[in-house]
């Protein structure tokens, strides 16, 4: 219900921008909102997919779709310029699945129950993904240090940018890895929550395969349609309500692109399947680190204003870290109890402020 009542502020959005010309306060938050819903149809659309083309497709669809959402907002704010936006805007994801997304899950799955189990193999690899995603992701910031205080070096940028080609392709190389491990070679060892293709139950009403593709195609479209609004109005919002648009890209445009899924966990927590809600917010932030960040990476390179993985901001990587440590210390035992929910949900407030008050 919720989502049919956002997917209105699909055609308010639209007439804002380009009938009444509202500010682009306005224009920037019903654009935003309205990519909530038109998110939750592509999931819709891809799990309608995945059924009919099995798990090994499905996946791959997902690899695609999981987070397309998200990947094209970026896209949009890259293409205007702000990429430590882009950068913020992953460390807001990976963070926001991880913590917030799993947290608010976990509280809700748990309430009223003495604790809620799942299966330990697929929360040992998704911490060990979670850790090798904070790997992959400080080395790049720490050869740009390396190279401009142990070595001298003013200007490390085409290293920077060989470096993180580089690096981003392996991580491609890794999920992809994954992916064939989870669904294939290992299928039956992951059979309870294998990997985000069956993250979903099965429709309860199948898709002719047709009307999948002309959901998948029309949503993605018009998010392509909304991100454009908000990248031209992130500059202004940001001036207008007295907040950075940093703040924005790891707060605001992290969780909207995955709101969706944060709803999704929830209501598979509710319905005591933590073994799904745990792969798609943990799922979802590994699939940002090691698919969605690598990939903008290698396409920014077809813009003017091409993207590394040095992340600027200290606290990103600070962050990106307690959300792998906190995951991995809660899921290690294959049982949550609210109060897990709780200090998960702790942790990210504590790194809001943070990011709150933090001058980029």
């Amino acid at each position: 219900m919720i989502f049919a009542i956002l997917l209105l502020l699909v055609p308010v959005s639209l007439a804002l921008q380009y009938w009444v010309h509202a500010s682009p306060l306005w224009n920037f938050a019903i654009a935003i909102l309205a990519i909530v819903p038109l998110a939750e149809w592509i999931r819709r659309a891809t799990t309608q997919l995945a059924h009919v083309a099995g798990a090994a497709i499905g996946g791959l669809l997902n690899i695609t779709f999981g987070n397309a959402a998200e990947l094209i907002l970026a896209l949009f704010v890259l293409h205007a310029g702000h990429s430590d936006v882009v950068k913020a805007q992953i460390t807001g994801s990976i963070i926001g699945n991880s913590l917030l997304g799993l947290g608010l899950a976990v509280v809700i799955g748990s309430w009223g129950r003495e604790h809620q189990t799942f299966k330990r193999e697929r929360a040992s690899l998704l911490s060990s993904l979670l850790i090798l995603s904070v790997i992959a992701l400080m080395v790049p910031a720490l050869f740009d240090y390396a190279e401009r205080g142990l070595y001298a070096n003013p200007n490390p940028g085409s290293l920077d940018e060989r470096m993180s080609l580089t690096v981003s392709v392996v991580l491609i190389l890794v999920y992809g890895a994954n992916l064939l491990y989870t669904l294939v070679t290992h299928r039956d060892v992951f059979a309870a929550a294998e990997g985000h293709a069956r993250a979903r139950e099965t429709p309860a009403r199948v898709w002719p395969v047709w009307q999948a593709i002309a959901v998948l195609a029309l949503a993605t479209a018009v998010i392509a349609w909304e991100s454009e609004i908000v990248s031209h109005a992130l500059d202004a919002t940001a001036e207008r309500v007295g907040l950075s648009t940093f703040f924005l890209g790891i707060i605001v445009l992290g969780v909207i692109g995955n709101a969706a899924e944060y709803i999704s966990a929830a209501y598979f927590a509710r319905r005591d399947r933590m073994d799904l809600a745990l792969t798609i917010t943990v799922g979802s932030s590994i699939q940002v680190a090691l698919f969605t960040a690598p990939v903008l990476v290698l396409v920014s390179h077809a813009f003017a204003h091409p993207m590394n993985l040095v992340f600027g901001n200290p606290l990103e990587l600070i962050a990106i870290a307690a959300a792998a440590l906190t995951v991995n210390s809660i899921a290690r035992d294959g049982e949550t109890t609210w109060f897990e929910g709780v200090l998960l949900l702790a942790v990210y407030a504590v790194l809001g402020i943070a990011f709150y008050f933090v001058k980029a």
